[in-house]
Order: C-alpha cells, then structure tokens, then sequence
C-alpha cells in the first residue's frame, strides 16, 4: 500500500497561545512494498508524522492519501478504525503496553478489539507468533517473564496479527543488546522481502538505515529536507554533520582511511561494502609502506 503526503501541515493546540506548528508543508511518498527509513535529529517532526500514516493524527492542512483513502482536516473518526488495522504501528519501548497473563492473549487482544471472535484471534495470534519466531512454549507465559528481545517481539507480533498491509516501527531496537537489535531487524527485513510488506522505520542507528532500507526520508524542523537512496543521502558528511546526523560507521571509517591515499567510490555504506572495496587495495598499501 502506497501512502503519499500533499503539502501537509500540522499544528499541535492550535489557535492556542501554546500553538507549535510540527509539520510544514511536507510532501512525500513512501512507495508500497519498500522498505523506508525516517531519520532526523530529536524533534525534527518524525513521530508526528507516522502519526499520520494510520490517521492517529489528522493534517491540519494538506492531506494524506492512504491507499484508495484521502485524510485531511475535515475526515471524520467515525470510519477510521479500519484504516488502523491496515496500518500497525510498533510505538518506541512497545512491551511497555503488555498487560494480558499470557503471551497468547496479548497478540490477540488486536484482533478481538476488531471484533474477531476468540478462537479466530487465537488463531491469527498464533500465525503472528511463529511469524516472529517465538517458540510455543513461550505462549503460556506471562509477558513479563520473557526477555527484552521476545518482548519486543510479542508487541510486535501483537501488530501482526492485525495482518497489517504496512508496518510502522518506531526506534524498533531501542534500548536492546546487539544480538537482539539484529534479531529485530532480521525479522522486520524478512516481513518486508518475503510478504512485500510496507515497512516504514524511524531511528537513529545510521547502519540499520544503510543495511535495510531502500528509500529514506530525512527530517528536520518539520519538514522534509532530503529524500532519496541511502546511497544519495549519506553522500555528504558535511551535509549529515550539518543536520546533527552521522555517517554509518563503516562510512565513517573508509572516510578516515581515504586521508591516508585509500580510495572509496561508491562511499562504503556496510561493512560488506567496505571490505569488498578495501581488500584489493591493502596489498599495494602494504607494499608502498615496506619501502
């Protein structure tokens, strides 16, 4: 499902002497079947803007086109629900909105609350479940005895079971370890290559951006400042630097050895990249520093 933007403004407590306008004029579009990264420093309009994308916020002006529906200022809540069901978003630190006693109960709460019947939901949790990879021992446990990681997972799950057409993630990795981070991101990849689902990621991991995405989303001060490949994106430092946004660490580090006479083109954006371009050069390196 494509989702586009048309000169969207919003404003939080408008007409208010506390009025603070989020975002300006933005317009974009996030293609069906791609995975996309919204980056931006803290504040730059990121988490107001997949608001937008299942109509959890309403432009103030402009408008949002989602699929075949057209959301502006003047679009009633009454219809809206579904359009929640077609797009899940996976808010920052999910678990923090488990509460069933089981790890079953919670991913089919979604389901249910859409008015599945129970044994239906069961089902669609259990689907879910294996989607993400949580063994079946784990459905009778309480939530809150899994780890960070399976956590994560069952919220995410919880969303799936929706059987969303789009899938909004919020800083998905967020406060876990480095094996869980790329347990999340190999799941979210393998949702997106296997099913062609819309994925839309918001973070601040640079290398998750450069590994995953195909199309990225720069923001800053509510509006949209860059768009394109994360290889047209992370072609400036300066640029980045600018926007209190870094290089993807192996960016950063062919940067640092292209000061010492090695040579990077493309710029190196994953550590694959970087290797498959420095390894011819290193034995000439070698040499000329032997002399």
């Amino acid at each position: 499902m494509e989702i586009s933007f048309d000169k969207v403004g919003f404003w939080y407590q408008p007409g208010t002497p506390f009025a603070f306008q989020a975002l300006k004029d933005v317009s974009l579009t996030i293609p069906s079947g791609q995975f996309t990264a919204v980056i931006g420093h803290t504040g730059s309009g990121k988490s107001t803007l997949i608001q937008h994308l299942n109509a959890l916020l309403k432009p103030t002006t402009g408008r949002v086109l989602i699929g075949d529906r057209t959301i502006d200022a003047k679009t009633s809540n009454k219809h809206l629900k579904p359009l929640r069901k077609t797009v899940g978003i996976v808010f920052q630190f999910p678990e923090n909105q488990l509460f069933e006693e089981t790890v079953l109960k919670d991913i089919a709460f979604g389901p249910q609350n859409f008015g599945v019947t129970s044994q239906a939901a069961t089902e669609m949790a259990q689907q879910a479940a294996k989607q993400v990879g949580l063994a079946d021992e784990l459905l009778t446990r309480s939530p809150f005895e899994l780890s960070g990681g399976q956590m994560r997972r069952v919220a995410i799950a919880g969303v799936l079971a929706l059987r969303p057409d789009v899938l909004v993630l919020d800083e998905p990795t967020a406060g876990l370890d480095p094996r869980g981070r790329r347990d999340v991101m190999t799941l979210v990849t393998k949702l997106q290559r296997e099913q062609q689902m819309t994925i839309v990621l918001i973070t601040h991991q640079m290398d998750d951006v450069a590994r995953y995405a195909q199309n990225v989303v720069v923001m800053a001060k509510g509006a949209v400042v860059k768009q394109g490949t994360p290889q047209t994106v992370f072609s400036d430092a300066n640029w980045l630097a600018d926007h209190q946004l870094a290089l993807p660490s192996a960016a950063e580090f062919a940067a640092q050895l292209s000061q010492h006479g090695f040579h990077f083109d493309p710029l190196p954006l994953t550590e694959e990249a970087l290797v498959a371009q420095l390894a011819p050069q290193l034995p000439l390196k070698g040499g000329q520093h032997n002399e």
